[in-house]
């Protein structure tokens, strides 16, 4: 039940917001941007993303039919994820490839967006961009979480030493895991911006969730795979089952992460995307972060998403307390559990976790919307930008270190299953490194599947609402950047015209 609910329907909830956002942060960017010489009565930069997506939705669907494995392949994990790969790769150079047909049919050859000018091929390139930065993003990804790589292989190692080195260990893989897909979203966001501005950087975010639902069903194979092993196991099939399930499942656990990695990219792209239209509708032409007013709501937003995994790590401790209670209760007032014979009331469990994740998550949804409510209409739209900066970047680094960090410890407690090997002896499911790699993954269920994955939603959410309010916030249309300098400038010219006629 947690698999289906957290695992499919939680993270399509969430692909599927960046999804819409990122279409209606380009389609209102695009409003602004003028379209010289355009054959759709200047609606070419609203229609694209919209296209844009639906040509994503035909070839991820295409994709699908490339996932075969043959029948005498062997049983390892490297088959099925290359399975996988080759649909997901299949989806993103059809839709890049179909995308340039597109954008040279609809779109004409230049463009303007706030005094910036740019081509079609410029928009292209974008898109292109926005591909390989999620392509890469789960790339990076799958490297830090997946079984037999150097950073699970190291938590392994650590468990040997104990509990707490386990938990060290998981610790560091995930903030080392933040450098390279930060600094690939950096490049990603200049190289979309030099090549279309900032329409650039949101069709880039256009392009990169036009494969979503490719994303979704490679993301949605792990809690499957999960809930086939564990159906094998409680139906005691033949151990050879329960063997292919669990590499099913590890390679879940991967494509899991990858999914999440994918997801936070997205978030990222789309909230910058989001975060260009709020300019440009409240008014603004910068974001001084030398005001103090400024700076200070910079530090403000930087703290929200720490105040928000706080507060949805604590939710899954008291839900897995009155859980732990409930599950306690029923072996003591329910005979003939463990042998089969009693029946427990698994509808109490189910009901004990559907009521609590309402009734906790009240509060971080409320800090969500109202903050940038208040901030809004308290300090203006230039502290409200500077809050939505600081959440941004710190729920960035905050969303990939927590759901890598999960994802390395639950493959590094997976490995042991199959047995491995530390300083020559090797350990098995039941052995003192093992308990150790089950404290991590403990530790890692709330980081990969609560906290880190709603670091997201918080991101995209706070956007969306000071999207929605900045015409009335609004300082008015920004004066355009140069106005003021060619005004003084040409006052200096005519004086130094008239000193020169009058010296003549």
């Amino acid at each position: 039940m947690g698999d289906n609910v957290g695992d499919v329907a939680g993270m399509g909830a969430d692909l599927f917001g960046s999804y819409v956002a990122t279409v209606l942060a380009t389609m209102v960017l695009g409003r602004e941007t003028v379209a010289q010489g355009d054959d759709f009565n200047g609606l070419s930069p609203i229609l694209l993303p919209m296209m844009l997506a639906g040509l994503g939705i035909i070839f991820s669907i295409i994709g699908t039919l490339f996932v075969r494995i043959p029948e005498n392949a062997p049983a390892d994990t490297g088959v099925v994820q290359a399975a996988l790969n080759r649909g997901n790769w299949s989806s993103i150079i059809l839709t890049a490839v179909a995308s340039y047909f597109l954008i040279m049919w609809l779109m004409p050859e230049t463009l303007t967006l706030r005094s910036i000018e740019f081509t079609r091929m410029g928009v292209f390139g974008a898109v292109i961009l926005g591909l390989v930065v999620g392509t890469l993003m789960s790339i990076i990804t799958e490297y830090y979480t997946a079984m037999g790589k150097r950073p699970v292989l190291s938590i392994i190692e650590r468990s040997s030493t104990g509990h707490a080195t386990n938990i060290i260990g998981g610790l560091a893989v995930g903030m080392e895991s933040t450098v390279l897909p930060i600094l690939v979203l950096a490049a990603g966001i200049y190289g979309s911006y030099e090549l279309a501005g900032l329409y650039g950087v949101a069709i880039a975010a256009a392009g990169m969730m036009a494969t979503t639902a490719m994303q979704l069903a490679i993301d949605a194979f792990g809690p499957i795979a999960d809930n086939a092993g564990g159906i094998a196991e409680m139906s005691e099939l033949p151990k050879e089952v329960r063997v292919k399930t669990d590499i099913l499942d590890a390679v879940g656990n991967t494509t899991a992460a990858t999914g999440k990695g994918f997801a936070i990219a997205s978030a990222a792209l789309t909230s910058l995307a989001l975060f260009a239209a709020f300019v440009g509708i409240a008014g603004i032409d910068q974001i001084n972060i030398y005001k103090a007013d400024v700076l200070a709501g910079l530090f403000i937003g930087a703290m929200i998403p720490f105040i928000f995994s706080s507060l949805a790590i604590a939710a899954v401790g008291r839900a897995a307390m009155s859980m732990v209670q409930e599950v306690r209760r029923q072996f003591r007032e329910i005979p003939g559990i463990m042998e089969g014979t009693g029946k427990p009331e698994y509808d109490k469990c189910v009901a004990i976790s559907t009521q609590a994740s309402i009734r906790e998550m009240m509060l971080p949804g409320a800090i969500a919307l109202i903050v940038p409510i208040v901030i809004g209409f308290s300090f203006g739209p230039e502290v409200l930008g500077g809050l939505l900066a600081g959440v941004t970047v710190s729920g960035v680094l905050m969303g990939i270190f927590q759901s890598n960090a999960g994802g390395a410890w639950d493959n590094a407690k997976k490995s042991f299953e199959k047995g491995v090997v530390i300083q020559g002896q090797t350990y098995y499911k039941g052995s003192d490194p093992h308990k150790a790699s089950v404290t991590g993954d403990t530790v890692g269920d709330p980081f990969k599947d609560t906290s880190g994955p709603s670091m997201n939603i918080l991101i995209k959410l706070m956007s969306i609402v000071s999207l929605v309010i900045a015409p009335y916030i609004s300082v008015g249309p920004p004066e355009a950047p140069d106005s003021g300098a060619n005004l003084k400038n040409g006052v200096k010219t005519e004086i130094l015209m008239k000193e020169v006629a009058a010296k003549k």
